[in-house]
């Protein structure tokens, strides 16, 4: 900034740095609902690009009338490399000296997409995940780290299975995996905990010879959604990176108007 950019900011008067005289602290403030693009590297090292929507906000002081609103956007305009999960975690330390906080939270919501190979063909296609990183950090405590993702998969019904003569009725599955990190972990991990516990993974492209693979791959390995999450919570149990967990799994209903649900919760530390 240079000297008449700062006389003619020094000679503007600055409401929200004025006494607030209610004594109310506010647990959260700041931006909600910002997009803006991001780069993270997947898990083979490459640059991933996508768009994020984004939240940030700190805690504030009952003694302070109002944050810095700007200073949120200017943390997003900085140049940096890649984002990773260190970095995501020094993004929320720089906002907490910027906007003089002690506590604070930063959240992504972003389209990941991860390369699949065909079962059979091996045709190479991209398929998209929700996923969700939260850095926060409460006054007094060390910041911590949070991953979710949201994966596509197919399940096939048990009981259908055994009652018929023929067939059995399946349907897509989303399953959500929140988790807070005790150790670094990759958002494709979580993906192939999903995946290889669902009756079938789903794939962006498919040929005759795959979809062949893939029914009589579902219709091996059935599950009730009681499975699933019970399943994916044995694996999650057992990850020595994760301190706490949520599996939910929504089953589309083929053969109903109405999703199966069921989720499960724990803590591995």
């Amino acid at each position: 900034m240079n000297a008449p950019e700062k006389f003619f900011l020094a000679a503007l008067p600055d409401v929200q740095a004025t006494p607030d005289e209610r004594r109310l602290s506010i647990h959260q403030v700041g931006v909600k609902g910002l997009r803006y693009p991001i780069a993270m590297f997947d898990a083979d090292g490459t640059v991933q690009h996508t768009i994020a929507q984004i939240s940030m906000s700190v805690g504030l002081p009952p003694e302070v009338k109002g944050t810095h609103m700007s200073r949120f956007v200017e943390i997003l305009e900085a140049d940096r490399p890649p984002l990773t999960q260190v970095g995501f975690t020094r993004m929320l330390e720089e906002m907490l000296v910027r906007l003089e906080a002690n506590s604070g939270r930063i959240e992504l919501s972003f389209p990941w997409f991860i390369r699949k190979a065909a079962p059979v063909s091996g045709v190479s296609s991209l398929l998209d995940y929700d996923a969700r990183m939260v850095v926060e950090k409460t006054e007094g405590q060390y910041s911590t780290l949070s991953l979710e993702i949201v994966a596509p998969v197919t399940s096939l019904c048990p009981c259908s299975k055994k009652i018929s003569e023929y067939g059995a009725h399946n349907q897509r599955s989303h399953i959500t995996i929140s988790t807070r990190l005790s150790g670094e972990m990759t958002l494709d991990e979580l993906v192939r905990m999903a995946e290889e516990e669902a009756s079938c993974e789903v794939f962006g492209l498919l040929k005759r010879p795959d979809e062949k693979w893939v029914t009589e791959r579902a219709y091996d390995n059935p599950k009730f959604v009681e499975d699933l999450v019970r399943d994916i919570a044995l694996r999650l149990m057992r990850e020595p990176r994760i301190a706490e967990w949520t599996v939910k799994s929504e089953n589309f209903e083929s053969i109903h108007n109405h999703s199966a649900y069921a989720e499960i919760s724990g803590r591995n530390d």
